[in-house]
C-alpha cells in the first residue's frame, strides 16, 4: 500500500522547478503591484484633464480610454488575486508532493504566465494611448495656456 503512495508523490528535493516557480509568482506579485499603483496614476491623469474639455469629440475620446483604464485595473486586481492564490498552492505543494497537484499547479503556472503576458502587453499600449490622447487634448484644447495661467 505504501509503494502505490510512493508512486503519486513527487521528490521536490529532486525537482527544484517548483521553487523556481515560487520566486517568479513573487516577482508577479511585486509587478502587478506595480501596474496597480501605475494605473492609478493613468486613472488620475485622465481625471485631471477631463474637467477641462470643451469639444464633445475630446470628451468621447477620454470616455474610452477611461473605460479601458477602468477594465485593466478591474483585471490587474483580478490577476493579483490569481497569483496570491497560485504562489498559496506553490508552498503548500512543498507539503502536499502530490503528483497530481505539482501537474496541476505547472498548468496553471503555464496559464498564468500566458495572462500575465497579455495583461503587460495590453497595460503598456494603454499608457501609451493615454499619454498620446493627453498631449492631444492638452494641444486641441489650447490646456497649455490655461496651465501655463
Amino acid at each position: 500500500m505504501n509503494t502505490s503512495n510512493k508512486s503519486t508523490q513527487v521528490n521536490l528535493a529532486a525537482d527544484p522547478k517548483w521553487q523556481e516557480l515560487y520566486v517568479l509568482t513573487e516577482h508577479w506579485q511585486s509587478d502587478l503591484e506595480f501596474y496597480k499603483d501605475d494605473l492609478r496614476f493613468l486613472h488620475h491623469l485622465v481625471d485631471k484633464y477631463v474637467i477641462w474639455i470643451t469639444k464633445s469629440e475630446n470628451l468621447e475620446i477620454v470616455k474610452e480610454i477611461m473605460l479601458s483604464v477602468i477594465d485593466l485595473k478591474q483585471r490587474c486586481f483580478k490577476l493579483i488575486e490569481k497569483v496570491a492564490d497560485h504562489k498559496h498552492n506553490l508552498a503548500m505543494l512543498e507539503k502536499d508532493a502530490l503528483k497530481e497537484r505539482w501537474e496541476k499547479v505547472k498548468t496553471d503556472h503555464g496559464e498564468m504566465e500566458h495572462a500575465i503576458y497579455n495583461f503587460v502587453k495590453e497595460f503598456r499600449a494603454n499608457r501609451k494611448e493615454v499619454f498620446r490622447i493627453t498631449e492631444y487634448i492638452i494641444d486641441s484644447e489650447e490646456l497649455t495656456n490655461l496651465l501655463k495661467a
